[in-house]
């Protein structure tokens, strides 16, 4: 075992093998904790009166027709004068609602089978063991609405007696299940759609939130209860908190960007009027450097901000850049499987896949461009044939302004954002970049997004 480790319970090991099976959904546990307590009310309600109260009956109604069998018995041997049984059979049909007859010179049938649950077969053997004391054969099963009852009155006859199996047994139990599996369901429907209604605010919440997270703008409300409503109005509190900062940092870096443009503008102007001396033409490299570095941290702080997404034809854009990347001498090859068409922030995206292919273009000289939109995620690799980077350096090249002193990442002219710029643009459409070893000897980039 780990040092550190917790050693659970059994109980907890079992709550967590339970939990595996059991559903992930919020609609579906509400459901489950709405049904499994009408489950078990309703089969403690059914055990607990198909156990206690119709056996109660059925025992009773046993009873009775074991008396009334044990009465006509009495009569028949205290009474011998009726040998064609006349008054005993019309006494046993009018009062009793009994089928009497008297079986010569035969004996009792074997027994017959049994059925599996049976209360009045177990129930009526008990009361005629005890009332009556005889030799018996029963039958429960051969006809359905009726009951046939064999009794050994001596060594040649037999009395057979038929009673309704209503006489002798509580028969009705199907309407008492029936009327309560009917409420069940009816109290599980009103309970499913008013469940339906309340769960769908919350549903709509996460949608919301989850286009929030992917830069797209999505119509939302708060509706539902109480405390769904305080969730959304938080939401829509703190969606225009972003918005609104997001905006004062746009205008705030268009202000910036427009003051420190004159300057290097006025820069320009005054080498121009210069002596076009070899002095004058550093300083030049150094403005135009000066100005491309300012282009990116603005490009870095700024974002994409403002830009919608929308649906955006991939294939398009992966031409466009690897006619790019060809222009500059770079041999590109380009495949794609699935869908091209992915919901994206366009231009945002395009600088993504600039940023990446420029860094690739800037350390090798093979590039491979795929990819995959079969499923409800977009996957993309970039790869080389240049140096790679270490397996330990490959979240640093992220950072801002971090560029490594190996060869990967020495890029002249370079600032040290466009790995972070790209990272920053996937992040904020859902999904993200991840460095690894690519096929080709340098280093794969590859870029997963919900598209």
């Amino acid at each position: 075992m780990k040092i550190g480790a917790i050693k659970r319970s059994p109980l907890d090991q079992a709550i967590r093998w339970l939990g595996r099976f059991l559903p992930k959904g919020l609609y579906a546990r509400a459901l489950i904790i709405i049904i499994a307590p009408v489950i078990l009310l309703q089969s403690v309600v059914a055990y607990v009166f198909m156990e206690r109260h119709y056996q109660l009956v059925t025992r009773r109604l046993s009873s009775a027709v074991t008396a009334d069998i044990a009465a006509l018995i009495d009569i028949y041997e205290s009474y011998p004068q009726d040998p064609d049984l006349t008054v005993l059979s019309r006494i046993a049909s009018e009062r009793l609602q009994l089928d009497v007859d008297i079986l010569h010179d035969t004996d009792l049938p074997p027994p017959g089978p049994k059925p599996f649950f049976s209360i009045l077969d177990e129930t009526l053997s008990d009361e005629l063991r005890r009332q009556v004391d005889r030799p018996y054969w029963l039958d429960t099963v051969g006809r359905s609405n009726y009951v046939e009852i064999r009794i050994k009155l001596d060594q040649n006859n037999i009395m057979r007696v038929l009673a309704r199996r209503s006489q002798a047994y509580a028969s009705n139990s199907h309407i008492f299940l029936v009327w309560m599996g009917g409420s069940s369901f009816v109290l599980l429907g009103i309970a499913i759609l008013f469940l339906r209604n309340q769960i769908r605010p919350i549903l709509r919440l996460a949608e919301a939130a989850e286009a929030l997270g992917k830069g797209r703008e999505i119509e939302f409300r708060p509706r539902g209860a109480r405390e769904v409503r305080q969730a959304g109005h938080a939401f829509l509190e703190m969606k225009r908190r972003i918005e609104r900062n997001i905006e004062q940092r746009t205008t705030m870096l268009n202000g910036v960007s427009h003051d420190l443009r004159t300057i290097l503008t006025r820069f320009k102007l005054s080498l121009v009027l210069l002596d076009q001396t070899s002095e004058v033409e550093d300083l030049k490299r150094d403005v135009d450097e000066m100005s491309r570095m300012l282009e990116g941290y603005l490009a870095f702080a700024r974002g994409d901000a403002g830009e919608q997404a929308v649906q955006t034809d991939l294939r398009q854009l992966l031409e466009e850049v690897q006619v790019d990347a060809e222009r500059q001498g770079h041999v590109t090859e380009l495949d794609i499987v699935g869908d091209p068409i992915i919901i994206v922030r366009p231009d945002a995206f395009r600088r993504l896949l600039f940023n990446l292919v420029a860094n690739s273009a800037r350390h090798g000289d093979r590039i491979e461009i795929s990819a995959n939109h079969e499923t409800r995620w977009l996957v993309l690799h970039v790869d080389d044939d240049g140096p790679g980077i270490p397996p330990d350096m490959r979240e640093e090249v992220f950072k801002p302004f971090v560029r490594l002193d190996e060869a990967r990442n020495q890029d002249e002219g370079g600032s040290g954002l466009g790995l972070a710029i790209a990272r920053d643009i996937a992040r904020s459409h859902g999904g993200d970049i991840v460095l690894g070893d690519s096929p080709l000897g340098g280093l794969r980039a590859t870029v997963r997004l919900p598209a």
